[in-house]
């Protein structure tokens, strides 16, 4: 199934992975530990994580770079080995999805940091940042990168833009939003056709959301983005809302229940789907038979 991911989408939906953190917790990661210095000290461990869900079914998966820009890696005590752990990231995922004709998309999460004058970076620094952990995954052999997780469209275009300075790769730009009495916002309280033109404007090929929903909050947004737009949507909702039990977050929604209302994802408008936080191989074995 040669072709780009934009060519592929053109000809079919196509199925991400899921959850990377507790995939990485399960492995041995403890608890508070950088999980994108695996991508250097435990590289089987990484790529096993892509291998299992290439082989539950998914077209594309992300590398394990969402904490990966210098903000982010400064707070474990490795901003200077952002070039390093991005690279490794993307060849990593490269090797591994060569064995499935997949595709590899170059992670870029939020930077935990807010843009001046809500915070005390300027955009310059927020941009420069961004370039610096998406040039090392365009050099590592990635086949897009997904800005992914934003909760304000002022970080998610300084991602974008960034993204665009150093490659004509594919462009992904994916907001994370909450209900709200009056529908959905980002925590910024941005509304989703202001966070699509947004993002599009900067340069995004594909937009969407991921995190905060589950798949039934998802539907709507996905319907709400697809009204704002007709470019390529991708969703990754989570396995249902996150529940603090005995100190731990869990997330109730069984593979089932999630798989049974891909169909609706689809048909509201998402050409990408997936799984976020609280999903696994498991679950991307059934959206990928759903999808099939």
């Amino acid at each position: 199934m040669a072709g780009t991911l934009l060519e592929r989408i053109s000809e079919r939906v196509l199925v991400t992975d899921g959850a990377m953190g507790t995939m990485l917790q399960a492995a041995g990661l403890k608890s508070g530990d950088c999980g994108e210095a695996w991508n250097v000290s435990h590289k089987a461990d990484v790529q096993a994580i892509h291998r299992a869900y290439f082989e539950a079914g998914s077209d594309v998966v992300l590398t394990n770079t969402f904490g990966g820009s210098r903000f982010r890696l400064r707070e474990n005590g490795h901003g200077d080995d952002v070039e390093a752990f991005n690279r490794a990231a993307a060849e990593l995922a490269r090797e591994v999805a060569a064995g499935f004709d997949g595709l590899v998309l170059g992670d870029i999460g939020p930077s935990g940091q807010m843009l001046e004058p809500y915070g005390t970076v300027s955009e310059k620094e927020m941009v420069d940042a961004f370039r610096q952990q998406a040039q090392a995954l365009v050099q590592g052999g990635v086949d897009a990168l997904i800005i992914e997780t934003m909760t304000a469209s002022s970080e998610l275009v300084a991602a974008v833009r960034a993204a665009r300075e150093c490659t004509d790769l594919p462009v992904l730009a994916s907001h994370s939003f909450d209900r709200v009495k009056v529908g959905f916002r980002t925590m910024m309280g941005e509304e989703i056709a202001f966070c699509v033109e947004r993002a599009l404007e900067a340069g995004a090929d594909v937009v969407g959301s991921n995190c905060g929903l589950g798949i039934e909050d998802m539907i709507e947004v996905v319907r709400a983005i697809r009204a704002a737009t007709d470019k390529p949507i991708i969703a990754q909702p989570n396995a249902g809302l996150p529940e603090v039990v005995e100190g731990k977050v869990v997330y109730r929604q069984t593979p089932e229940k999630m798989a049974e209302r891909v169909p609706e994802l689809i048909e509201a408008g998402a050409n990408i789907v997936g799984g976020c936080c609280g999903t696994n191989p498991v679950f991307i074995e059934l959206v990928k038979a759903l999808v099939r």
